[in-house]
Parts: structure tokens; sequence; C-alpha cells
């Protein structure tokens, strides 16, 4: 990947709805090699998708939490059964296996406080492996991107 990669990803990660020929003249190359670049980028993973980014409030998900779980029994087994219901849920935006203390990390975007409950019937209580979450609503997001620094 070379300068011109980059400035072509970077370009794309903040509007990827530009056109190939606007993006081709921004960065100095003709629509089609810029276009063989860019199907180049996707062949080889740089690019995984292109997506559209949603403002959470006007979708009716405007609630955000960040939830950390500690499982009572650990092993892959055991993480990999905690994440698999995890991701099933619509709320669950984010789901990461983490070192340390804690065992999960969920990244919540919810409708309501009656969804976060009954997710947390599903997900953490009864015939669950959870030995106990914790959760923080987000009151204010300083700073929120999807665009990873090249």
């Amino acid at each position: 990947m070379d300068r011109i990669d980059r400035k072509i990803l970077n370009l794309m990660q903040r509007d990827a709805s530009r056109t190939n020929a606007d993006i081709a003249d921004e960065v100095g190359l003709s629509p089609s090699t810029c276009l063989r670049r860019v199907q180049r980028l996707r062949k080889t993973g740089v690019i995984e998708k292109i997506v559209a980014i949603l403002n959470p409030s006007r979708a009716g998900r405007g609630i955000k939490a960040l939830v950390t779980v500690e499982l009572k029994l650990h092993g892959e087994q055991h993480m990999r059964q905690c994440l698999n219901l995890a991701v099933q849920e619509d709320a669950v935006s984010h789901a990461y296996s983490v070192t340390g203390e804690t065992d999960v990390v969920l990244m919540l975007r919810l409708v309501d406080m009656e969804e976060f409950d009954a997710l947390c019937d599903r997900l953490f209580r009864d015939q669950t492996n959870v030995a106990r979450f914790f959760t923080m609503m987000i009151i204010r997001t300083a700073k929120e991107e999807t665009a990873i620094r090249l």
C-alpha cells in the first residue's frame, strides 16, 4: 500500500459515496487507474465493506451503553458461547473477548430501557454463565470515529 492508496482510503473513509471520478481527480489519477486500485484494495481485504453510517438517535436506537461481563466458567468454549449469544442480539453493536478481570465487553444501541431489561434477562441472568455484569450508560460522546488512521 503506497501513499496514493492511503489517500484513496482516507477519502473513502470520510465519504464512500463519492464517485470514482471525483476520488481519481482528487488523488491525481485517471478514473480507470483509481478504480483498479480500489478493486485491488477490496480484493486484498484492506477494504472490508462499504456501508452507510446511520445516526443512532434518528434510527430509533438513541440509548448507548457499555457492558462488561465476568464469566463463572472460563475457557474458549464458555467464551464462545457467551459471544455467540451476544451477536444474535439486535441491540449488540460490538462484542469483544478481552483480557484482564473482565471477559467480555459489549457495546449496546438500545431503543429503550425495556429492551435493555429484556436483553439482560436473556444474556446475563438465570441459566447463563455470567458471574456478574456492569453497565455504563453513555451520557455524552466526545469522539466516535469509524475511520482508521493511515
